[in-house]
């Protein structure tokens, strides 16, 4: 039954694979503009097919395993790495009826499966052997879980709200008012702390070329290299989904004119360019400010605000 249930699954990944592909094309492109410079233009029309051209020059390049590596921990840690961040997808809906699984626990499996993502990290800078790497892969792991206390309390305060840790019905509740309006302080923290999490500017220090050389995943080359890439984009596109379900409304409008997957992804598209607008914007943070930054600032804002959210809760319950 497992084995039959994988085998639907696997129909989702390829639109996500497509996904992460060209968001790696609207990247440079909108970076480009930013910038000022036209960004992937040569390969097909208007650059359209330089992420096939990339997929497959990194597909035809040599891997290179180190000689002093571990190398059955080297070869599976990306592996995976991707996995993982692909196994969060059978959780996401895509409208009221549009779904693959839907569980009651959804934000608590979502939130352990994505914590897991350390783990790939970890070994992968282990098993290089390479200073460079190893530093990469202890400042990641610090990094992510660090910043996933912060989401953890985040997600409590939306629990407390909703009564509820189901995707769907975390929508449905917000029918009438998205929860960033009542929740705008844990919104907006939610919002950075995504970045750091996810490992991109300007809190990539895993990935910090001035010092890290590309961090944990230097060794790695041609399909080890591109499924960390992989996975890092995923990452990146599931956190803005789940941040439109969680806080913008996920499917819902005002107007029902569109598809509910198509609202879902217009609001996740915003989302995105919100990723890489602060990724041309924005410098890089040093590690301690980054540290700091989340032990210091937002987990006693976050928690400050939890315990308000329930006294008020608690007197609200008291009044009726």
């Amino acid at each position: 039954m497992l084995v039959f249930e994988i085998f639907l699954f696997l129909p989702l990944l390829l639109p996500v694979l497509i996904s992460v592909a060209f968001f790696t094309l609207a990247e440079r492109k909108i970076m480009g503009a930013i910038q000022q410079r036209k960004g992937p233009d040569f390969v097909g029309f208007g650059g359209i097919m330089q992420p096939i051209a990339d997929a497959l020059k990194l597909i035809i390049k040599e891997t290179i395993i180190p000689s002093n590596s571990n190398t059955a921990a080297f070869i599976f840690s990306p592996i995976i790495t991707l996995i993982l961040s692909l196994f969060v997808w059978s959780i996401i809906p895509f409208g009221s009826k549009n779904f693959f699984l839907n569980i009651d626990l959804g934000v608590l499996f979502f939130f352990t499966i994505s914590s897991l993502n350390v783990y790939g990290v970890l070994i992968s800078g282990w098993s290089s052997n390479s200073k460079y790497a190893f530093f990469g892969a202890v400042r990641s792991s610090a990094q992510m879980i660090s910043y996933e206390v912060v989401i953890g309390l985040i997600l409590i305060a939306n629990l407390l709200s909703i009564g509820s840790l189901n995707l769907i019905e975390i929508v449905n509740f917000q029918e009438w008012i998205p929860l960033f309006l009542p929740l705008s302080p844990l919104f907006l923290i939610f919002l950075v702390t995504i970045l750091a999490e996810t490992n991109r500017p300007p809190f990539d220090l895993p990935e910090a070329e001035s010092e890290l050389v590309s961090g944990f995943n230097i060794e790695y080359s041609s399909m080890g290299f591109a499924l960390f890439f992989l996975a890092e984009y995923s990452s990146m596109i599931v956190m803005s989904i789940l941040t439109v379900i969680v806080f913008l409304g996920g499917w819902l409008f005002p107007i029902k004119v569109f598809g509910e997957s198509l609202i879902l992804s217009i609001k996740t598209s915003f989302l995105i360019i919100f990723y890489l607008w602060t990724r041309a914007s924005f410098p890089r943070f040093r590690i301690d400010q980054l540290m700091r930054l989340c032990w210091k600032i937002f987990l006693p804002a976050a928690l400050m605000f939890v315990i308000l959210l329930i006294c008020a809760l608690f007197s609200f319950s008291g009044t009726i």
